[in-house]
């Protein structure tokens, strides 16, 4: 290693090598924490059920998930945190930091073009936020997984296991650290540029955790008379309930027949209602969402970079 690589595994080993640590620590936790939970299912002979009405109420039930569910959450927020902290701590000062103290200038001097001096910064850094995020994403899939869905939770939808599991809490490490090196380089000092890259982040995790589900359409299930309705189970429900009538027009819950029993029957027949839906989204969708939600931050995540190494040369001069 030497050259510009050389300089920027030196200007940031000290967050390289402390985030290394913490990622052992947690993954030496989770192994532990972990085999206790799986010593207790094979002792108890434990066989996951999915869901509130999947008959899982039993005291090794209560046992497993009370013994785990605080430290799966937890972890599962350091991983929604973790985008913040990389794009706000290592982002904004990548660049921010030389800007203000003048010590690109020396750097630049050495025969090295901005943009090789930006890579090898750069591609460190995103490195590091590859493998960080992978394992914390790994880590919680992993200690999850024997437990997933049941009773509550935590469950496949919940913000600690969507936003911290799959490829979407990669790309989403990955736009947050652009997001902070472009505010590092348009606002050329630090605290102000962490500020702008929190905000930034902030705003488009909200935007698209707040637009999720109107990517793709729930399912509607549909329930004749008044046949028990099938079990939410594992499904992640839309709040949308209500009646059909024979010609399938849908009329909510909110609106008519708040009952049940004898009185919901005989309004059902007032109405003409023929059957009952409710909208969800079943836990086959976690992948769709999590694709759209992976391309939505890797497309802002290339876009923010092409607009820093456009703007680089003319912002450093």
């Amino acid at each position: 290693m030497k050259g510009v690589l050389w300089l920027a595994w030196r200007q940031q080993r000290l967050m390289i090598l402390s985030g290394a640590a913490v990622l052992v620590a947690c993954a030496a936790w989770v192994v532990y924490r972990r085999s206790e939970m799986m010593s207790l299912i094979d002792a108890t002979g434990w066989v996951p059920c999915p869901g509130w009405n999947g008959g899982c109420e039993s005291l090794a039930t209560f046992q497993i998930m009370d013994g785990n569910v605080t430290g799966i959450r937890a972890l599962g927020t350091l991983g929604i945190a973790l985008p913040a902290l990389i794009g706000v701590f290592w982002g904004a000062p990548l660049i921010g930091r030389e800007l203000e103290t003048g010590t690109i200038k020396p750097a630049l001097t050495q025969g090295v073009g901005p943009r090789r001096w930006f890579a090898a910064r750069f591609g460190l850094a995103a490195l590091f936020t590859l493998l960080a995020s992978t394992v914390v994403a790994a880590l919680v899939a992993w200690w999850w997984a024997p437990i997933a869905n049941t009773l509550d939770g935590p469950y496949w939808h919940d913000a600690p296991i969507y936003n911290a599991t799959g490829p979407a809490s990669v790309a989403c490490a990955l736009f947050a650290l652009t997001a902070g090196t472009l505010a590092g380089l348009l606002v050329r000092r630090v605290l102000p540029a962490m500020g702008a890259a929190f905000a930034a982040i902030g705003t488009v995790t909200v935007l698209v955790t707040y637009f999720r589900r109107s990517w793709i359409d729930p399912e509607t299930r549909i329930t004749p008379g008044m046949t028990p309705k099938r079990p939410v189970g594992s499904a992640w429900s839309t709040g949308e309930f209500g009646y059909l009538t024979p010609d399938g027009r849908e009329h909510s819950i909110w609106n008519v027949c708040q009952t049940s029993g004898e009185e919901l029957r005989r309004c059902m027949a007032e109405h003409d209602f023929v059957a009952r839906y409710h909208k969800v989204y079943p836990s086959s969708d976690f992948w769709t969402f999590q694709w759209i939600d992976t391309a939505l931050y890797a497309g802002g995540a290339a876009l923010l970079l092409g607009l820093t190494l456009a703007l680089l040369r003319r912002r450093i001069a």
